[in-house]
């Protein structure tokens, strides 16, 4: 990902970057991401499906493809593979053959072995920061985006059940999305990110850390600061104040990190929603910073590692209240 020595700096003005963990070895999430078969299962946003015309997995090589849209209408698709290296490495140009302002972007897809899971990165980069921010405003690419992997999950999950994991999305120089799905609903998903007594129990940070310090007014312009203590006493804290709170749906509100007591990047904003779907629910959080540089720092200090353990205990949390 962007942040990580970042040696794609140059582009990271013009790319939409997702990342998602599946239970699977490379082998197989590679044959569901290039046989023409399964591809026709899962590919594209929800309510999409695709007819393949042709399929020609080689460098140079092209795949042909409609994708149709839950409003009936038609997207005709060109690929172009670039870069084959099976299981582990697949570059390709997409385009969208339109007469008129067509799309076209390269995507790097990896997939990096992690024991007996797959860590897959989508990295699109696009011409130029306008063409990004057309598909981003037109298209809805980044949600598409972070559903095109969430239903290959749900493919993989027939033949293996998947647990719930962290999607992450860098849809500009400057945000993180990050979306996990709960077998809770969103009462108790609410309620477990906004009462302390709740997510004290889940939210405790790296191993070896506790809580020391909770201050939370759940309303808006009220404040918050959130402290633990690791090992040799050191401490870190979280605070700011909260912009919006609409109860079950929606939470707005500024963050600022604290580390050995100094302040760390700069203030970000946070945009937590929930969305309910029979027994689960989906929490997507928005975190919007004041640079790319206060971006990477953070996702180089961890925090992808730390979410999804936060998370983890979250799970089982409401699993003992079940």
């Amino acid at each position: 990902m962007a942040g990580e020595g970042n040696p794609n700096a140059s582009t990271a003005d013009r790319e939409i970057v997702i990342t998602r963990t599946f239970d699977a070895p490379p082998e197989l999430v590679w044959r569901a991401w290039t046989d023409p078969t399964q591809v026709a299962m899962w590919w594209g946003p929800n309510g999409f499906t695709t007819t393949t015309h042709s399929f020609d997995l080689r460098v140079g090589g092209e795949w042909r493809f409609d994708m149709h849209g839950p409003d009936g209408r038609d997207y005709p698709n060109r690929i172009t593979f670039d870069e084959i290296d099976e299981p582990n490495r697949l570059v390709y140009s997409t385009s969208d053959d339109a007469e008129v302002a067509p799309i076209s972007f390269q995507s790097i897809v990896t997939f990096e072995r992690q024991a007996e899971q797959t860590k897959l990165t989508m990295r699109m980069t696009f011409p130029t920061t306008e063409a990004r921010e057309r598909v981003v405003r037109e298209f809805g690419a980044v949600e598409g985006g972070i559903q095109h992997v969430g239903r290959l999950a749900e493919h993989l999950s027939k033949e293996k059940k998947q647990r719930a994991v962290l999607t992450i999305a860098l849809p500009s120089e400057r945000e993180i999305i990050m979306v996990r799905t709960f077998d809770a609903t969103r009462q108790q998903v609410w309620d477990a990110n906004t009462k302390p007594e709740l997510f004290k129990q889940w939210l405790t940070g790296p191993p070896g850390w506790s809580w020391i310090g909770c201050e939370n007014d759940l309303r808006v312009g009220g404040k918050f600061r959130w402290a633990w203590r690791g090992p040799d006493a050191v401490e870190m804290a979280m605070s700011g104040e909260y912009r919006e709170v609409v109860p079950n749906e929606r939470i707005v509100r500024t963050e600022t990190f604290e580390f050995g007591c100094a302040p760390q990047a700069g203030e970000q904003l946070a945009t937590l929603t929930l969305a309910e779907g029979g027994a689960k629910t989906v929490l997507t959080i928005h975190l919007l910073y004041p640079s790319m540089e206060a971006r990477d720092g953070t996702i180089a200090s961890g925090m992808e590692h730390g979410v999804a353990a936060g998370y983890e205990r979250l799970d089982a949390l409401f699993a003992a209240s079940a």
